[in-house]
């Protein structure tokens, strides 16, 4: 069953990244991704109420709080660093970097998880990050002399940050009804996300946000909410090192929308590294 949640929580992270672009296109990103946390918080909390678990709160360790608030504040540094790449470079360029952190999530898990290294594992490494490399395409010296690597850098850090999340997330959900973790994580993230917000003053530009903008944000809130709800329970009942790459499918919904959406294409080179991501997922399940 985990499988088919990885797979939904897949989906819906892929939808999410389209949405939040457009969403983005006259929003600051920082601002951006505070609007749309007050969404998934929300949803999580839902969520919560829906399945009962909120009557556990009281139960859950000490141990568990810390990790899932060190997990929120990793996510929050993700969503802002990937939020602002996504403003700053296209798509098909931002996402096969940032799903990267797959390679980095796999190692972690094997050396703090003690999730074990097997042959299938590194084939799958090799050619997750093989198909990473050719995906991150160069652009022309016009772009590159106005807008530079930032986005690039950006798009390494929201990496990181996601491989902690989810190996901060995977010991602080443990005993913690999943749906209730994310409820707890996402409160971190939305204080974290407004804080940064009112310190640099984009609060007062909340009048100025368009009714496309707020529609897509909130619907990019909202399949990151059900993104998570799937995410945290494959990552209550599966290996780390498997849900991640799964998750990281998302990739190919991200890229098929970007194509016919936003009419971003993709060169021969991107194509045959979005099938080696694809072979090297796919492997992990055998």
């Amino acid at each position: 069953m985990w499988v088919l949640f990885a797979l939904a929580s897949a989906f819906f992270a892929g939808i999410m990244s389209i949405l939040a672009k457009i969403g983005l296109k006259d929003t600051d990103s920082n601002l951006a991704t505070a609007l749309r946390t007050v969404v998934v918080v929300v949803f999580a909390w839902v969520m919560v109420f829906i399945v009962g678990s909120q009557t556990t709160i009281a139960d859950v360790e000490l141990r568990s709080i810390v990790f899932l608030v060190l997990s929120g504040f990793a996510t929050g540094g993700s969503w802002l660093c990937y939020f602002k790449a996504l403003q700053l470079g296209d798509v098909n360029k931002v996402v096969p970097i940032d799903k990267s952190s797959t390679l980095l999530t796999m190692i972690l898990s094997m050396i703090f998880l003690a999730e074990g290294i097997t042959l299938i594992k590194i084939c799958a490494m090799v050619f997750i990050g093989v198909g990473t490399y050719l995906m991150i395409e160069r652009k022309d010296d016009v772009v590159r002399e106005a807008k530079g690597h930032t986005w690039m850098v950006y798009a390494v850090l929201a990496a990181v940050f996601a491989s902690l999340t989810a190996i901060l997330g995977k010991i602080g959900i443990e005993g913690v009804e999943s749906n209730l973790g994310t409820a707890i994580r996402t409160i971190v993230v939305l204080c974290m996300a407004w804080m940064i917000v009112f310190i640099q003053g984009k609060h007062k530009e909340i009048k100025q946000v368009s009714r496309k903008s707020w529609i897509f944000i909130g619907l990019s809130g909202l399949a990151t909410g059900l993104s998570w709800m799937f995410f945290y329970s494959a990552l209550q009942q599966g290996p780390v090192s498997v849900v991640i790459p799964i998750d990281k499918l998302s990739i190919v919904v991200t890229i098929a929308f970007s194509y016919f959406i936003l009419k971003e294409k993709l060169k021969k080179l991107s194509v045959l590294g979005l099938v080696l991501i694809v072979i090297g997922t796919l492997s992990l399940l055998l």
